[in-house]
């Protein structure tokens, strides 16, 4: 099916994440999840980015960071070759949508899982169990069981029990300390920041403004930040080349 036949409506409803948001417009457009038509998808998956502008900015961070995405794996779709070489045998070229396939696919499989126990819940909503019969009441008798228990073997796995949480719990602690450190800035304050930076120096690169171990939040805040700041003509920005630096210029007059 050629991608410029494809254009469904979307109307605008809350989406889980963008994950969610991928699969709708896939599963609209009636293609291969294994056979994305990028440039198409990415297009619808922007326009709808564009309407979520109005809403709190936080909120809207994941979608951002995978509408770069999406940009980054349409750019590598357009290297010269890449279609020819995907189109061949292609055992020695990656596919650029490779590893968002993946991550739709896992997506998906939990959503049919999670859609397996709403339904299960819903069906056995409100239903009462009896308890299970006694053996006195079934007219059983039972012999107790001969009980061997090894000592050492339970410490043993205690401790190997405890081990493994306390190693868990570690990970969990790290994690959820690196979450609440994170630096959450807007992009209004990110402006007033690339403002400072570039005000009275004339020009600075795009990547003078983060360190090399920065986030992916934080660049694409940073970028968002200087599309408004070329919108309010304060800044002029220039790229030589694909994927080279990025240059910012404070704009005189």
């Amino acid at each position: 099916m050629p991608e410029q036949a494809l254009k469904p409506e979307i109307k605008l409803r809350q989406f889980e994440g963008p994950l969610d948001l991928l699969l709708h417009l896939i599963e609209k457009n009636d293609v291969d999840i294994y056979d994305i038509p990028i440039s198409t998808i990415t297009a619808q998956y922007m326009d709808y980015i564009e309407s979520m502008k109005e809403f709190d900015m936080e909120l809207a961070s994941d979608f951002l960071v995978m509408g770069a995405t999406l940009v980054s794996i349409k750019s590598r779709m357009m290297l010269p070759g890449m279609q020819a070489a995907l189109g061949g045998n292609g055992e020695d070229v990656i596919d650029p949508r490779e590893e968002l396939v993946i991550s739709l696919m896992r997506y998906k499989r939990c959503r049919v899982f999670a859609q397996d126990l709403k339904e299960r819940r819903d069906k056995f909503d409100g239903a009462r169990f009896r308890y299970a019969s006694t053996a006195k009441q079934l007219g059983i008798s039972l012999k107790p069981a001969e009980q061997i228990f090894d000592i050492e073997e339970f410490n043993d796995a205690v401790a190997l029990i405890n081990e493994r949480n306390e190693q868990r719990f570690t990970d969990i602690s790290a994690k959820i300390t690196h979450i609440l450190q994170r630096d959450k800035r807007s992009v209004k304050e990110r402006i007033k920041s690339i403002w400072r930076s570039i005000t009275g120096k004339g020009k600075i690169l795009f990547s003078s403004l983060f360190g090399k171990k920065a986030e992916k939040m934080d660049k694409v805040v940073s970028f968002l930040a200087i599309l408004e700041l070329v919108r309010d003509n304060k800044v002029t920005v220039e790229q030589e080349r694909n994927f080279g630096e990025i240059s910012i210029e404070e704009k005189k007059g």
